[in-house]
C-alpha cells in the first residue's frame, strides 16, 4: 500500500514529467525482480524473494529519494557556510530505508526515530522549504525554527530525538496506545546500532512482547556508532536477533525493494495480533556520524567509494528501471531537474524567511498552559529579589 506523503505529491509531479520523444506506451508497466533474501530469527518464512515493481511505483520512490539526496547535500552546502548552526545529523545513503518502510505503512500508522531525521521528516508529510527553514532556524520551519536539525515533527510523526535510544520506549508507548484503542494502527520504532547497546531498549523488547504491541523495531544498522564500527562497539552484531524473545529479520537496506517487502511482512505481523517484531536495515551513511565529524578517521574513503560505486540506492532503483525499459535516461534526468530546482527554492526560503520573534521564545513549550511562567526564559521578567 502506497502510504506516505509524497506518496502523495509525487504521483501528481511524476505524472508532469516531460517524456522527450517517447509515450507512456513505450515503456514496461510492470517487472518483477529477485531481491536478496531476509535472514530470520524465530519465524518459519519470511517476506517474498521474488516482487513486482511497477513503473508508477518505481518513478515516485526515485523522486523520492533523490529529493531526500538532495536536500542533504544541500544542508551539508549551508553548514559549511554556517548558514546551519548546531547539530546536523545527515542521511544520504539511506534513502531505501525511509522510502521502503513508507510504501508498506499508512500515514495513519506512527512513527518515531533518533537525531537521523530529515528524511523522515519528509516522508511523513513535511515540505523540504519547511525542513530547510527549520535547519536555518526560521519561523517558517516546520517546528517553527525551535527545534532545529534532530527536532522535527509531523502528524504521527513523533520526532527526531536527541537522546539516544530514549525513543524507542516512547514507540512502544505509542504502540500500546494503538492496542489500547483498538484502532489497527502500528508503532514504526527506529534506532541506530550505536543505540542499540542501550538498556532501556531491551527493557522496552520485554515489555512490548510481554504485553504483545503492535510495534516493529527497526535498527538502522549503519557500521559505526559515532566513530566506532560494530564490530568493536557489540559483543554480537546479529542486531535482529537481540530480542531474544521476539522474532527478526535482516534485510539489506539498501534495496528499498527488499526494505518494502520486509517492512509489509513485519506490518502484517504487527496488525495480525502476533506481537513485536524486529528488523535489522544493513545500510551505510555518506557523510560522518553529524557535520562535526569529517567521517573519514575511523573508515578510508576509498570504503566510502566501494560502497557508492556497488551498493547505492538510487542507482540500483535506477538500474533496474533502465535496463527493464521502465523509464528513460532523459525522464529521468528531468526528474532530477525538477528536484534541484525545488531544493534550490526551498533553501532561497530558508535563507531569507525571518528568523523566530524573541516575543515567541515562551511559547509552545507546554500545550494548552499558556499562561504558565518558565523562570529563566521570558526576557522580559522581572527576577524578584530573594531576601
Amino acid at each position: 500500500m502506497i502510504a506516505s506523503l509524497l506518496l502523495h505529491t509525487c504521483f501528481s509531479q511524476g505524472a508532469a514529467v516531460i517524456m522527450s520523444a517517447r509515450t507512456y506506451a513505450d515503456f514496461t508497466t510492470q517487472a518483477t525482480f529477485e531481491i536478496k533474501k531476509c535472514d530470520l530469527f524465530k519465524l518459519d518464512e519470511g517476506p517474498a524473494t521474488q516482487v513486482v515493481l511497477t513503473r508508477d511505483e518505481g518513478l515516485q520512490y526515485y523522486r523520492i529519494m533523490q529529493t531526500m539526496r538532495r536536500m542533504e547535500l544541500k544542508a551539508d552546502q549551508l553548514y559549511k557556510q554556517k548558514i546551519i548552526r548546531g547539530f546536523c545529523h545527515l542521511y544520504d545513503g539511506q534513502e531505501a530505508c525511509a522510502v521502503g518502510i513508507e510504501t508498506s505503512i499508512n500515514l495513519s500508522d506512527h512513527l518515531i526515530t533518533a537525531y537521523r531525521a530529515h528524511g523522515y521528516t519528509y516522508t511523513r508529510g513535511g515540505t523540504v522549504k519547511e525542513i530547510m527553514a527549520e535547519l536555518t532556524g526560521r519561523r517558517g520551519g516546520i517546528a517553527k525554527g525551535k527545534g532545529g536539525s534532530m527536532h522535527m515533527y509531523c502528524k504521527h510523526f513523533y520526532g527526531g530525538n536527541g537522546i539516544v535510544g530514549a525513543q524507542v520506549p516512547l514507540g512502544a508507548g505509542v504502540a500500546l496506545a494503538c492496542k489500547f484503542q483498538g484502532n489497527n494502527q502500528l508503532c514504526v520504532c527506529l534506532y541506530g546500532d550505536g543505540a542499540a547497546n542501550q538498556g532501556q531498549i531491551f527493557e522496552t523488547y520485554n515489555m512490548a512482547a510481554l504485553w504483545k504491541l503492535p510495534v516493529i523495531f527497526i535498527c538502522e544498522n549503519n557500521r559505526y556508532g559515532m566513530g566506532t564500527s560494530v564490530e568493536r562497539a557489540a559483543a554480537s552484531t546479529d542486531y535482529f536477533k537481540r530480542g531474544e524473545f521476539i522474532p527478526g529479520l535482516r534485510v539489506d537496506g539498501m534495496d528499498v525493494l527488499c526494505v518494502r517487502e520486509a517492512t509489509k511482512f513485519a506490518a502484517d505481523h504487527c496488525r495480525s495480533g502476533k506481537g513485536p517484531i524486529l528488523m535489522e536495515l544493513q545500510t551505510y551513511r555518506y557523510h560522518g556520524h553529524s557535520m562535526s565529524d569529517p567521517g573519514v578517521s575511523y573508515r578510508t574513503r576509498e570504503e566510502i567509494q566501494e560502497v557508492r560505486s556497488k551498493s547505492d540506492p538510487i542507482s540500483l532503483l535506477k538500474d533496474r528501471m533502465l535496463s527493464n525499459n521502465m523509464a528513460s535516461v532523459e525522464e529521468l534526468k528531468e526528474i532530477d531537474v525538477e528536484v534541484r530546482k525545488e531544493i534550490e527554492d526551498a533553501a532561497q526560503f530558508a535563507t531569507t524567511d525571518p528568523e523566530p520573534p524573541l516575543e515567541d521564545l515562551c511559547n509552545h513549550i507546554f500545550c494548552d498552559m499558556p499562561s504558565l511562567e518558565v523562570r529563566g526564559t521570558n526576557p522580559w521578567a522581572k527576577l524578584k529579589s530573594v531576601s
